[in-house]
């Protein structure tokens, strides 16, 4: 699976980085956040945004994050797989509602590296749903597990952080 063949999804607002962003992200502080407006196709029969969104939200947020922070040639040669999604609820969006999404980074060990989202309401104390992935780094070519090594901790900043 290439890019040019299916097309590259799920980045959220694209645009440039500012400088020092998506780098040293382990944190809600220091987290990268995007904006969303959710679509009228995202709310369920219940009025507020379905629960499968909020997981492609948490999925696109992860792909943002990586194209953002390494060069193409790296893009190309690795793939992140989730492997495990745990995912709270706690307060619906609804229609007129606007979203930020943060993401950070948490621990790793081998070729896992597990990674926060928090997705609510812009200004709310509280979120609405909150998810931590279990993601694997794999070979592109090969499809095997590589070992998060220095340079993805580079790439994303933490090597001295995690």
């Amino acid at each position: 699976m290439t890019e040019t063949l299916f097309g590259l999804k799920g980045i959220i607002e694209h645009k440039p980085l500012a400088p020092g962003e998506g780098v040293g992200c382990v944190s809600f502080e220091t987290a990268l956040m995007r904006h969303i407006t959710p679509k009228p196709e995202d709310f369920d029969e219940l009025g507020h945004v379905n629960n499968v969104v909020y997981l492609t939200w948490v999925q696109e947020m992860a792909v943002t994050h990586w194209h953002l922070i390494c060069p193409p040639e790296r893009i190309a040669a690795e793939v992140w797989v989730a492997l495990k999604h745990t995912i709270e609820y706690r307060d619906a969006i609804e229609p007129g509602d606007g979203v930020e999404i943060r993401t950070w980074l948490g621990p790793y060990k081998g070729a896992r590296f597990e990674r926060n989202v928090d997705i609510r309401k812009p200004g709310s104390k509280r979120f609405s749903a909150r998810a931590t992935t279990e993601w694997c780094r794999l070979s592109s070519e090969t499809r095997r597990p590589l070992r998060i090594d220095d340079e993805t901790l580079n790439a994303f900043g933490v090597k001295d952080l995690l």
